[in-house]
């Protein structure tokens, strides 16, 4: 049986203040360190060790990642950072609160941008400081590739190549790997991987902090899958999740 670990970054400074952020690089918090932290723990006393790990180009992420390196005492791990484990783009909604969208729009709205399948937010332009291409982290990236708003959908069509390409052999080969990104890039590991429905997948959400365990057969084909950690928390952190997109009373 192989194991695969998915693992959304700790509570970021935009996860706090409840704004859409997508590509923005924003910082973790205190509580997002001790999430990390937290994480990094409880795969150590469940014996997870990695002998890969995968990130993307988020501070937020890659900072996630070291630190639960750092509580596992696991020195010269290979990590790798792509773009295309990025989180879903969210076009011109990324900087606003989703509370206040929700008020504005409906939560019915907001609830398709955050989590519908082939729906994307208001788009950005070019010109909009927001837009990848004015973002000299991506100053070496074609250009065609940047999103200006992305579907989870789209999402997964950058998502998915990159973990058959990247990943899959690894864990073919016997490697030990951790994947430690953001909600919606993982929410398209979990479409492909359960082949969930395009109208089901709006409902599973992940917490941030929280490792997701996948048991994988021979041929990488599910077996199931589970959070680490106390159950009783981990409803309550998913169902905050949910409400992120109510509007305010």
């Amino acid at each position: 049986m192989i194991k695969l670990v998915l693992l959304r970054h700790g509570q970021s400074t935009w996860n706090k203040e409840n704004r859409f952020t997508g590509w923005t690089d924003v910082p973790l918090t205190k509580l997002g360190i001790e999430e990390a932290k937290k994480a990094g723990k409880i795969l150590k006393e469940n014996g997870f060790a990695f002998d890969v790990v995968f990130t993307n180009l988020h501070k937020r992420a890659i900072d996630t990642t070291n630190i639960v390196l750092k509580e596992l005492k696991l020195k010269g791990v290979e990590v790798n950072k792509a773009w295309q484990l990025n989180e879903r783009h969210y076009g011109a909604l990324q900087g606003l609160n989703k509370a206040e969208m929700a008020a504005k729009f409906g939560e019915e709205q907001v609830l398709k941008w955050r989590r519908s399948y082939d729906i994307k937010p208001p788009a950005l332009d070019k010109k909009d400081k927001r837009w990848p291409g004015n973002d000299p982290l991506y100053k070496d990236l074609d250009k065609s590739f940047l999103p200006l708003a992305e579907s989870l959908k789209d999402t997964i069509k950058r998502v998915v190549p990159y973990w058959k390409e990247e990943i899959i052999p690894l864990l073919k080969n016997g490697k030990k790997v951790l994947v430690s990104a953001s909600g919606n890039s993982l929410r398209a590991l979990v479409k492909y991987i359960d082949n969930v429905p395009d109208d089901e997948i709006a409902s599973f959400n992940i917490p941030t902090g929280i490792p997701l365990v996948y048991e994988l057969d021979g041929k990488l084909k599910p077996i199931r899958h589970y959070f680490l950690g106390d159950k009783k928390e981990i409803e309550k952190r998913i169902a905050e999740v949910v409400a992120q997109g109510k509007a305010k009373k």
